[in-house]
């Protein structure tokens, strides 16, 4: 299982642990010392003490002559009898450490008569436990030291990275007039990474730049054409055809408006980060024209069509996207409800559409938005598209697009103009 764990923080608890380890190792290992040390030391000193008090002591017929802290006993002599806890201790150096007592045992047996010296260790235990304080003093002092340089080495490691994050997360990655990150990196890791990003940014400003260089060509090369259609059919709306002819043309003219506004909005996507919003319209003004263009052709569907302004806005907003996104739902809207009635609803930060129709299944909402995704009860021959470029746009001025659907309850779709959920200033709305 992969860890959460920031990076930074995995390398002071590395340090941390690792010290912990070391230091723990060699804090257990002084204190083994310090024990067999002690068996193999005091028991060679008591045990020559002993062999001094047998051999020149007892045999001249002198007391034993030992230091304030050592007695000596013996089980075959009336003045020194070996106390009765003493009498089933082991040959050889045992310690003792009680609550009220700290000694030192040591027994000898030999020609029948056990021999014993008793050596108080109070002072020796003293300085042992002042000895074991001070090692887990520095073992816990290694532990916050380690610590403390476990956050330095860890802000100087994930400095460079933490650098170069910023310089990939900033938008001007994205200029094809932008220095390489690599060159100056050193070459390690961070400059291995550095040079991959190079890479991948690269290849991304390429092809963000042949898709802008496509959309802006097409898209120029389209409004010649459309300006020509518009003109001429102004031209022939002036002899004054007959009716069946005025509406043929009509229909021509709207279809070449929508094609020249969907142009522009191509050119002005193509165009991020450009000031889009030259001219400004009403939230109420789009709307009225969108249910001129719309209302006929719903209601010759057999479709009842309504426009409901619940206190829309006045600011002014980009009138091409605005009215790209609201022809787009009232499409939709056209194609999917066969039955009852379709409302364009203005409210004060924003409209929704809503329809009678199907609806969308919940496991195909999520997805209406993608490009080239088409429901299972696609209608026409489109090629799923114009939710996706609803949605483009959105992203692209800062507005935020919701879906509410259920199967056969029909559709909502509600456009918020918002300016907390834009990630910078809005493109393409002024408010």
């Amino acid at each position: 299982m992969t860890t959460r764990l920031p990076f930074s923080r995995r390398i002071v608890i590395a340090f941390v642990l690792m010290t912990m380890v070391v230091s723990g190792s060699f804090s257990l290992g002084i204190v083994a010392v310090v024990h067999f040390v002690e068996d193999q030391l005091i028991s060679k000193e008591l045990r020559g003490k002993l062999n001094m008090v047998l051999h020149e002591d007892i045999r001249a017929g002198r007391e034993p002559r030992l230091d304030a802290r050592t007695r000596f006993f013996a089980s075959n002599s009336a003045g020194h009898p070996i106390p009765e806890r003493f009498a089933d201790f082991p040959e050889g150096f045992t310690e003792i450490e009680e609550e009220d007592e700290a000694s030192y045992v040591y027994v000898l047996e030999a020609n029948g008569a056990r021999y014993m010296l008793l050596q108080d260790q109070r002072e020796f235990e003293d300085r042992e436990e002042i000895l074991f304080s001070v090692v887990v003093a520095g073992f816990l002092l290694c532990i916050v030291l380690s610590w403390g340089l476990g956050v330095v080495m860890a802000r100087q490691v994930m400095a460079p990275v933490a650098r170069l994050a910023g310089q990939v997360r900033h938008p001007d990655q994205l200029d094809t007039r932008t220095a390489p990150l690599a060159p100056s990196y050193a070459h390690d890791e961070i400059g291995h990474l550095a040079a991959a990003f190079d890479k991948t940014l690269g290849q991304l400003r390429r092809s963000i730049e042949r898709e802008r260089l496509f959309t802006s060509d097409v898209s120029h090369e389209l409004r010649t054409p459309l300006m020509v259609i518009s003109t001429s059919c102004e031209l022939l709306l002036e002899n004054e055809p007959h009716d069946a002819q005025r509406e043929q043309i009509e229909r021509i003219a709207r279809a070449a408006r929508d094609m020249n506004d969907l142009v522009r909005t191509f050119l002005m996507l193509a165009r991020s980060g450009l000031d889009d919003a030259a001219e400004t319209a009403t939230l109420a003004e789009v709307a009225r024209e969108q249910a001129e263009l719309w209302g006929p052709a719903l209601r010759a569907k057999g479709l009842d069509f309504e426009l409901v302004d619940e206190g829309a806005d006045t600011a002014g907003h980009n009138p091409t996207f605005l009215r790209t996104v609201m022809a787009n739902l009232m499409r939709n809207a056209l194609h999917y409800t066969a039955i009852g009635t379709v409302r364009l609803v203005l409210e004060r930060d924003g409209f929704c559409i809503e329809d009678t129709g199907m609806g969308v299944p919940a496991h195909e909402r999520d997805r209406i938005f993608e490009p080239f995704v088409r429901g299972t009860a696609a209608r026409g021959e489109g090629l799923g598209l114009g939710l996706s470029l609803v949605k483009r746009i959105c992203e692209h001025t800062g507005w935020d697009i919701a879906a509410k659907s259920g199967q056969e309850e029909g559709t909502c779709f509600k456009i918020s103009f918002a300016p907390a959920h834009a990630p910078d200033q809005p493109r393409g709305s002024n408010p």
